[in-house]
């Protein structure tokens, strides 16, 4: 039986592949200044301008769940299964509406929280999508989508906080903090929460964690990376340069979805890694 693959658009990942392998991405939407964009309709560059100019933090909306039953009933109407793979639930209720969508649809839909976003969450629906064009069954799929997931790790670094606490993310004290003494943070994602595992003053916090983190990566053995950033990309590639020699495949750089950037703001990046 045939398995088509579902994932929402805070996904990063490049449009062309996704129509390569028939990925059906769902949008999330943005309001800014009481204007509605969508996730998938926003050019590169254009959501931060908008959010730069914004008079407030922009507010980030989950699809609809009848636009999930919509979705999920047409892909089905040919017999085949779903596997729809999202955001973590603590990051958005997407899930959650793709559920109840996926109820309401009455198609065969499997729905897996990827415990990530952006690329790290791409490495999951990449992966299935391929597997199910060479004709894989959904039980092989799933085992596969859960070892990637098992053995991914993603990191974000912040040059403000003030998107994170104006959105409820971290607390106001945190935030205060770090717009009086120019903190820059570094965080990874374990079990749906983001943790603080480096922080400083300055660029050059950023860049003692890139040199610590590229030396752990000798001991490892890592099969992609994704970079990701909101604002310059001028240091996603000076990343890429440091880290293409770790992994045979080309380290994809793309700006981060609209979703994303309302909550890191300006000049944040992300590496995700996916190993052996």
């Amino acid at each position: 039986m045939t398995v088509k693959i579902v994932t929402d658009s805070s996904n990063t990942m490049e449009h062309e592949v996704a129509r390569e392998l028939g990925i059906t991405i769902v949008p999330l939407t943005t309001m800014v200044d009481g204007v509605v964009y969508s996730d998938l309709d926003l050019k590169e560059g254009q959501f931060l301008e908008l959010m730069r100019n914004s008079k407030a933090l922009p507010k980030t909306s989950q699809p609809p769940v009848g636009l999930f039953a919509e979705v999920f009933s047409d892909l089905a109407s040919d017999g085949s299964q779903i596997i729809a793979i999202h955001l973590s639930h603590a990051l958005s209720g997407t899930i959650e509406a793709a559920r109840q969508g996926a109820t309401l649809s009455g198609a065969d839909v499997t729905i897996i929280d990827s415990g990530y976003t952006d690329q790290a969450t791409k490495f999951q629906v990449l992966e299935a999508a391929r597997l199910a064009k060479d004709g894989a069954s959904k039980e092989e799929i799933l085992a596969a989508i859960e070892e990637i997931k098992q053995n991914t790790e993603l990191y974000i670094g912040v040059s403000t906080l003030e998107n994170l606490v104006k959105g409820g993310r971290i607390s106001r004290v945190t935030g205060l903090l770090s717009s009086l003494l120019n903190i820059r943070i570094v965080m990874t994602m374990k079990d749906h929460q983001l943790e603080p595992v480096a922080k400083g003053r300055g660029n050059k916090t950023f860049k003692k964690w890139l040199d610590e983190f590229v030396t752990n990566l000798d001991r490892r053995k890592p099969l992609e990376i994704g970079i990701s950033y909101a604002g310059s990309s001028t240091y996603a590639y000076e990343m890429k340069e440091r880290l293409q020699p770790y992994v045979s495949t080309p380290i994809s750089v793309l700006e981060t979805s609209s979703i994303i950037q309302t909550h890191t703001g300006e000049d944040a990046w992300a590496i995700l890694v996916r190993y052996e």
